[in-house]
């Protein structure tokens, strides 16, 4: 038995949740947000039989997406560049941050 943690964009959750559906595989959804951009994503919980974890992978690897958005670039504390002009900064954002862990234990009540 694993648990996978797959953390993805708030655009590809809802695509996500549906293919898990699909194939009957249970997960728990849960709202979370980035630290580098504090942006909107979602962490899904599945606990899954070790032989299914390759299929989960597949899924969240054909659903997460990774994109390219512009940020402004990180405000400096350094004075002496009073005058500096705060240009767009291109980032890639997206795709699916995932954890795979051992269960020690799984019940459902």
């Amino acid at each position: 038995m694993k648990m996978v943690l797959a953390i993805v964009q708030d655009k590809d959750a809802n695509r996500l949740a549906n293919k898990l559906i699909d194939t009957n595989i249970r997960a728990t959804k849960l709202s979370s947000s980035g630290g580098f951009l504090k942006t909107g994503n979602s962490t899904f919980i599945i606990g899954i039989d070790n032989e299914k974890v390759e299929k989960v992978l597949d899924i969240i690897k054909e659903v997460s997406h990774v994109r390219k958005t512009y940020i402004s670039s990180p405000i400096t504390l350094d004075f002496s560049l009073e005058g500096q002009m705060i240009y767009p900064m291109e980032v890639e954002i997206g795709g699916a941050t995932v954890f795979v862990l051992p269960v020690e234990g799984f019940f459902r009540f």
